[in-house]
């Protein structure tokens, strides 16, 4: 038997995370994030999303793309545990694995079919735009929901009540960017809330201006205290420049 095997990418993420920093660690916990998988080549057809439809939610194989290229490692330090412990790779969602692949329950909204591309709607996704999609699976409540599953570490969402505020400036541009991107404001506050920054800084202030870009705009935020999160300014990309 061969130890290899060729996978071929069925489509493309189109998401409002377009660096790693700030990606939710986990799916369903921004339900705010909203974005689109482009089927490609032999699977833009429509014939394979037939019967789709009918399910809230589907499985996500993905390639951990953004860091293929520096390679996998044995024992890695989770998050979770505040970066101060080493835990096997396959006892870890970690993107530094064997083969970098991963799995996503997002939500599923409209099935867009237009004359040359299929595109899925999706939600609450956790992907970083440009993401290879490998396969898509319905998502199965009778099968996937293990009542009673033991979690180890992470058994648990963590709880971590950060409270974000927007300075005026900040605001105008939420309020002039509010037709085309009217939940910019609800995936900030739940992106942040989440304290995106590295474990070791977690619960604490910092008096570093912090920066993360969603959708076409750079917002820049500082924790001005162990609970408080202040957006200072949210400033739109130019798409020329970029």
């Amino acid at each position: 038997m061969s130890d290899s095997i060729n996978l071929n990418v069925i489509g493309t993420i189109d998401s409002p995370y377009k660096e790693k920093f700030a990606i939710p660690r986990q799916p369903g916990i921004v339900t705010a994030a909203q974005g689109q998988l482009r089927l490609t080549g032999s699977a833009n057809n429509a014939e394979l999303v037939r019967g789709l439809a009918q399910f809230s939610h589907i499985w996500l194989l993905f390639v951990f793309h953004g860091t293929q290229a520096q390679g996998w490692k044995p024992m890695v330090r989770p998050p979770r545990l505040g970066g101060n412990k080493k835990l096997g790779v396959f006892a870890t969602r970690s993107t530094f694995r064997p083969n970098p692949i991963g799995m996503s329950v997002v939500k599923l909204g409209k099935i867009e079919q237009q004359p040359s591309q299929v595109i899925l709607h999706i939600s609450e996704l956790d992907l970083l735009d440009g993401t290879p999609i490998l396969d898509i699976k319905p998502y199965v409540p009778y099968a996937d929901i293990i009542e009673n599953a033991h979690g180890g570490y992470a058994q648990e969402q963590p709880n971590n009540n950060i409270k974000v505020i927007f300075s005026n400036a900040a605001l105008v541009t939420l309020d002039n960017n509010s037709e085309h991107y009217p939940t910019l404001q609800s995936l900030i506050e739940q992106v942040l809330s989440q304290d995106p920054r590295p474990a070791y800084k977690q619960n604490k202030a910092d008096d570093k201006i912090y920066g993360m870009t969603l959708y076409k705009f750079n917002i820049n935020w500082q924790m001005t205290d162990s609970s408080t999160l202040h957006v200072i300014a949210i400033e739109h990309i130019d798409s020329n420049t970029v």
